[in-house]
């Protein structure tokens, strides 16, 4: 039995305490009882969130220890190739719209626009494409 499976029967056999006092104490003491076993929930919520809290920090040192960047699942592989499709995918009827309005140069436009959303998002997800740390000059190349 896991851990998180231990902690939900452990919650589940303070409720069935709490219903069995509640049917012996009557209603008198059900705003106590209650009150009790949500604390109870509270502190198991609370240490939920600590041990959580903890390991994404824990891992944030471990990354920064090892000189990488810290992991963003934000900027997951998945994420970058869904924004680039939908936009290419967006880019069909954008380009007829701006074919039919403005001929040759609202197609220009319109893809400038797709590049040009498409750099951001990629400039955003990686900083370091600003910087020229870490690129090859024509000189490397020809080494």
């Amino acid at each position: 039995m896991s851990t998180l499976d231990s902690r939900g029967a452990d919650l589940g056999k303070d409720l069935d305490a709490t219903v069995r006092a509640r049917r012996e104490l009557g209603e008198d003491y059900d705003s106590a009882l209650v009150d009790s076993f949500l604390e109870k929930v509270e502190q198991r919520i609370d240490d939920t969130v600590d041990r959580r809290v903890r390991r994404h920090l824990a891992e944030q040192q471990m990354a920064a220890a090892r000189g990488g960047r810290p992991s963003r699942s934000a900027d997951s592989w998945a994420e970058r190739f869904g924004f680039a499709l939908v936009s290419l995918v967006l880019a069909i009827p954008l380009s007829a719209i701006g074919g039919a309005f403005g001929g040759m140069s609202g197609i220009v436009a319109t893809w400038i626009g797709v590049v040009g959303v498409n750099a951001a998002q990629a400039v955003r997800a990686n900083p370091e494409l600003l910087t020229t740390r870490g690129r090859r000059s024509a000189k490397d190349d020809d080494r």
